[in-house]
C-alpha cells in the first residue's frame, strides 16, 4: 500500500506483453519468455534458467508489489502457461487480453477497471535494467510529491529508440521526444509509476480518439503499423497540466531484449550469472 493524498492505495504492476517480436523473430516462444542467465530454484542451489520477465517482477517485489496484471495478445498462452499465479516470482498475477492493436496505451487501458483506483506500476516484460531499487525508490518520491506521474530515467547512447526526456532542476519534466533522430538530451525514460488521476487521464484520452476515429475526423490516428507512444499521452497530460516528475538513475542500465544488439549483450553479460 502507497500513501497518496492523505490515503492509501494499492499498488499494481501493469506488464505489457502483447509485442509479436518482429525484430528478433522468429522464436520458438513469447520473447518475455527468453532465457536471459539462472537462478536458484530450491534451498539446494538447484540452477534454472531465468527468463527475461522474471527480473522485472522481482523488481517489483522488492518494492512490495505484491500483485500485477500481465496484458498479452492471442497466441502468447506460453507466458500464462509458465508463470502461473505468480508464486514463482511471489507476486499474484492476473492475465487480461489486448483489444485494440494500436501500441502500449490501448494495452495498458483494457486494465482500467481493475486498477482506476490504485497506484499502477509499470514495467515491459521484455526489458532487464537496474538498479534493483528502481520501484522503490519511484514510488517513495511519488508519495513524497504532488506528482500524478514519476518516470524512471536511464542513460542512453540510442535516443532513436526511445523517448527521450527533457526535465529541471527539480526533476520536473518538460517535455518527452519520441525516437528523435538527432538530440541533445542524455536520458531515457524504461518504467513509470502513476496515480489514478493519470489513468483517467489516459482512458479518457483514448476515448477522445476513438470518438475522432469513429467520426472521420482524426487525421493522424494510430494504426497497427504507425502505433500510439505511451511517451506522447505522458506528454499530452503534460500539456493538460499533471505534473509528471523524473528520477534519475545516472548509473543504471536498461537492455530492450526484443533487438537483437540488446538481447547479445544479455545473453553474454548473464551466461554465468545466478541471480
Amino acid at each position: 500500500m502507497l500513501k497518496n493524498q492523505n490515503r492509501e492505495l494499492e499498488v499494481i504492476g501493469l506488464l505489457p506483453a502483447a509485442g509479436q517480436a518482429r525484430r528478433i523473430a522468429p522464436l520458438p516462444l513469447s520473447k518475455e519468455l527468453y532465457p536471459i542467465g539462472f537462478r536458484y530454484c530450491d534451498e539446494n542451489h538447484n540452477l534454472r534458467p531465468k527468463v527475461v520477465c522474471h527480473y522485472l517482477l522481482e523488481k517489483m517485489h522488492l518494492a512490495g508489489i505484491n500483485k500485477a496484471y500481465i496484458i498479452l495478445r492471442e497466441g502468447k498462452w506460453d507466458i500464462p502457461q509458465y508463470l502461473g499465479d505468480g508464486a514463482m516470482s511471489d507476486i499474484k498475477l492476473g492475465y487480461l487480453m489486448m483489444n485494440l492493436p494500436y501500441g502500449v496505451p490501448y494495452t495498458l487501458d483494457q486494465a482500467y477497471l481493475f486498477v482506476q483506483k490504485a497506484i499502477v506500476a509499470l514495467g515491459f516484460p521484455d526489458i532487464i535494467f537496474w538498479p534493483d531499487d528502481v520501484f522503490s525508490k519511484l514510488l517513495a518520491r511519488l508519495a513524497a510529491s504532488e506528482a500524478d506521474v514519476v518516470l524512471g530515467l536511464f542513460p542512453t547512447d540510442q535516443p532513436h529508440k526511445a523517448g527521450m526526456v527533457d526535465f529541471d532542476q527539480e526533476g520536473r519534466v518538460l517535455l518527452i521526444k519520441e525516437k528523435p533522430k538527432q538530440t541533445d538530451l542524455k536520458y531515457m525514460w524504461g518504467v513509470a509509476v502513476w496515480t489514478p488521476v493519470f489513468t483517467s487521464f489516459l482512458h479518457e484520452y483514448l476515448i477522445t480518439i476513438e470518438a475522432s476515429r469513429q467520426q472521420n475526423q482524426a487525421g493522424n490516428y494510430p494504426t497497427k503499423e504507425q502505433e500510439l507512444p505511451i511517451g506522447d499521452v505522458i506528454q499530452a497530460a503534460i500539456n493538460s497540466g499533471l505534473q509528471v516528475q523524473a528520477e534519475v538513475f545516472a548509473s543504471g542500465e536498461y537492455l530492450d531484449i526484443g533487438t537483437s544488439e540488446d538481447l547479445v549483450r544479455a545473453v553474454r553479460r548473464f551466461a554465468q550469472s545466478k541471480i
